[in-house]
């Protein structure tokens, strides 16, 4: 069978957990009278293990983060472009990379602007290198990999390869200079497809916006088996354990819930940082600003502020 095709099918068929090599168990906590925790006992988390160890990485200098959740709706490009914008503030060239055939970052950024250069580069067809591709922003220290409305075709484009397109992608990536950014943010589509795959493939964290409610749980399971099998198999040994970010978090008692119940079960894997239900940041893709820009004292800002301090820190105690 055609490599990509078997890829493919492994990353889509859901694996017995026995089929995961477990090194490290994070605690679990067997109390179910909650919604929440309902909820992640039904979907499997209180069965998951994970290793919690961060990989040691290819030795370069560029942050890759791919901002990944099967849902949609979850906050996720929201939080690539506040991310990074507060990441910016601190003095750390970013790079968005519009991996959505929705474009929604793209259109926030830089406008209705399509291109094909993402669909090139993932079906291997010629295409300019990535740092070609780059467009500047209204965010100072923030620039753009532009997206492509042509991604939805990607794994009907390379039907017929027969060396695995998941790695094309990676191979970009390493290209890009090492002097020119920081950090490089990875705004994945909704799905667990191909294109998915090969961020996840060129990454070397994985960002999780979940939002504080019982029902955004449900793919969270798939979606770290997912992460495992990547890391352990031979597609990226280098991807480290997921951040996982709660949004849009209000007052409610199912929030606290939500977000305990997540904390209880994924140990680490929990950021500290919480970021608050907004109506600042509802408004800010409308002006075409990051919330940090249109409104910078905002409960928002603040918590990506937090957000942008909480990786960093975290990369630095790894180091």
């Amino acid at each position: 069978m055609l490599r990509h095709r078997s890829t493919i099918a492994l990353l889509r068929h859901r694996s017995t957990i026995a089929l995961l090599r477990h090194r490290s168990t994070i605690a679990l906590l067997r109390h179910r009278s909650t919604p929440a925790a309902a909820r992640l006992s039904a979907v499997g988390v209180l069965h998951l293990h994970y290793d919690v160890t961060m990989p040691s990485g290819r030795g370069e200098i560029v942050r890759v983060i791919a901002v990944t959740n099967q849902k949609g709706g979850v906050a996720k490009t929201t939080s690539v472009i506040n991310g990074g914008a507060a990441l910016a503030e601190l003095e750390r060239r970013v790079l968005v990379v519009d991996l959505d055939p929705q474009l929604s970052a793209t259109r926030w950024l830089a406008g209705p602007l399509d291109t094909r250069g993402l669909f090139d580069v993932l079906t291997g067809g010629e295409a300019p290198e990535l740092v070609e591709q780059v467009v500047a922003t209204p965010v100072e220290g923030m620039d753009l990999i532009p997206g492509s409305r042509f991604l939805t075709g990607v794994e009907r484009a390379v039907s017929g390869q027969w060396t695995g397109p998941e790695s094309l992608l990676r191979r970009a990536v390493d290209e890009l200079p090492e002097d020119r950014w920081d950090v490089v943010l990875l705004d994945c589509p909704p799905t667990l497809g191909l294109v998915a795959v090969s961020a996840l493939v060129a990454a070397r964290e994985v960002l999780v916006p979940v939002e504080a409610r019982v029902m955004a749980l449900d793919g969270l399971v798939s979606l770290l088996q997912t992460l495992q099998q990547v890391r352990e198999g031979t597609l990226n040994t280098d991807l480290g354990p997921a951040m996982i970010l709660p949004v849009r978090v209000d007052r409610t008692r199912l929030a606290r819930d939500v977000v305990d119940t997540l904390g209880d079960r994924l140990g680490e894997m929990l950021l500290t940082t919480r970021i608050r239900d907004s109506i600042r940041v509802a408004e800010a893709p409308s002006r075409h600003l990051a919330i940090t820009q249109y409104a910078s004292g905002s409960s928002g800002a603040e918590d990506y502020r937090a957000l942008a301090a909480e990786l960093i820190t975290r990369v630095e105690v790894a180091a």
